[in-house]
């Protein structure tokens, strides 16, 4: 039979660059915020191989990952996503763009904006 190729969790999220520093993802892990092939996992040393599915919270938002390669070093960005294939669904709160009641795309009002009365100084300093 032969031997898989596994990695620890904790590198292998360092590696596939989903935390910043090695120890942060290994306070993830050991915080049990990660669940691997839907068991509860609390140590970082855990290995991981192609295959498996990960589902951790990342910054306030929950992530669900394949892990497809191991990998051998922390790379580039576009490296790093060949590691895995995102599985999260799209979330509708994260493309909502709130818009500007009076200036739809036009930006800060000029100071002649400003002088005319297009806005009152009412509306200008509302949401600030």
């Amino acid at each position: 039979m032969e031997k898989r190729d596994t990695i620890r969790l904790d590198k292998w999220l360092w590696y596939a660059r989903f935390f910043k520093t090695r120890s942060l993802a290994t306070k993830v892990v050991s915080g049990g915020n990660v669940r691997l092939n839907s068991n509860k996992v609390a140590k970082p040393s855990v290995a991981v191989g192609a295959g498996d599915l990960l589902v951790f919270t990342q910054a306030k938002e929950v992530k669900t990952v394949r892990v497809i390669a191991c990998g051998t070093r922390r790379g580039p960005a576009p490296e790093a996503q060949m590691l895995y294939e995102d599985l999260t669904p799209v979330s509708e709160a994260k493309e909502f763009v709130p818009q500007s009641p009076k200036f739809e795309g036009k930006g800060r009002p000029t100071k002649k904006d400003r002088r005319t009365g297009l806005l009152s100084p009412k509306d200008m300093f509302r949401d600030a």
